[in-house]
């Protein structure tokens, strides 16, 4: 085992090539900079430097020591690191909407889950309008969601247009009633896309309900019809319907993060809010890996 203090004195030395300056970096005296270098030659039996009275220069075994040295100091920083941070536990109900099951976000998740093993996570993954009430009835306690139409509650992380969606192939007959793949209520997508085209006067028929993402896919890629999506979040195999389409405008939608009241008492609850800011924290910090949405600018 060589002693971490030696090996910074060794790393210092073979930086600046001197004894002297080395002492002047460390904030030590120069005698304790020779004892840390004889020091950790007698332990690898090995002589790091030849110096003479005018200049030092690494030996053989000096250069192999350099990476071993900067590989134990970052072990031995990372270990301390690990056992001297106070560690986040508990049971945290994160509920998540069902836009980010084809995104990045498990490797974000995994990353969370890896930097805090005693944190006991549980995903829900739901539609937004679900996710909302579940917040507000206390069985999650932190959700990633969209935002209802003139809602200002919860941190804005992202904000994105909604699009109508289908195969390259699709083709909307503008005198025909539009074909729609739609989430069960109360989604907000659902919503969004009746109230547009009823205040368009546009007739409408629904060809697909489901309430997994993934069966919506299916049947918008068989081209059933068209569903409304995030723009910058559109599944592989699926684009923007064309123009002529002459669907209506959706407007835009915000992505939030939601904190809930916490559950149990004391110190569980404060483990638990605690818990909830590290992943939001997480969350907002590789908000570029769930890609296509625009991250909102922070000061």
């Amino acid at each position: 085992m060589y002693d971490p203090a030696q090996l910074r004195t060794f790393l210092a030395v073979a930086r600046t090539l001197s004894f002297t300056r080395a002492a002047e970096r460390l904030g030590v005296r120069q005698p304790t900079v020779s004892q840390h270098v004889r020091r950790l030659e007698k332990a690898t039996g090995r002589l790091l430097f030849v110096r003479d009275t005018h200049s030092v220069e690494l030996t053989e075994d000096g250069e192999a020591m350099l990476g071993f040295a900067s590989t134990i100091l970052e072990a031995h920083e990372r270990a301390e690191t690990f056992f001297s941070a106070v560690r986040l536990r508990g049971r945290l109900r994160f509920g998540v909407s069902e836009d980010f099951v084809l995104t990045r976000l498990p490797e974000i998740l995994e990353s969370f889950r890896r930097e805090n093993p005693e944190i006991d996570l549980e995903l829900s993954v739901e539609l937004s309008g679900t996710l909302h009430r579940r917040l507000a009835a206390g069985q999650l306690d932190l959700v990633l969601a969209k935002r209802r139409a003139g809602d200002t509650q919860g941190e804005l992380v992202w904000r994105s247009a909604l699009t109508w969606i289908g195969p390259p192939r699709l083709r909307v007959d503008p005198g025909r009633p539009v074909p729609l793949i739609l989430f069960p209520p109360p989604a907000l997508t659902r919503a969004r896309a009746l109230e547009a085209l009823e205040g368009q006067g546009r007739a409408w028929r629904i060809v697909c309900t489901s309430g997994s993402l993934s069966g919506l896919v299916a049947a918008a890629r068989a081209g059933l019809g068209v569903m409304v999506h995030t723009r910058g979040l559109v599944p592989e195999g699926l684009v923007p319907v064309h123009a002529g389409a002459g669907l209506p405008e959706l407007g835009g939608v915000d992505f939030v993060l939601l904190h809930g009241r916490g559950h149990g008492r004391g110190r569980e609850r404060t483990a638990t809010q605690e818990a909830a800011h590290a992943l939001a924290a997480a969350i907002l910090a590789g908000g570029d890996r769930l890609h296509g949405a625009q991250p909102v600018e922070r000061p």
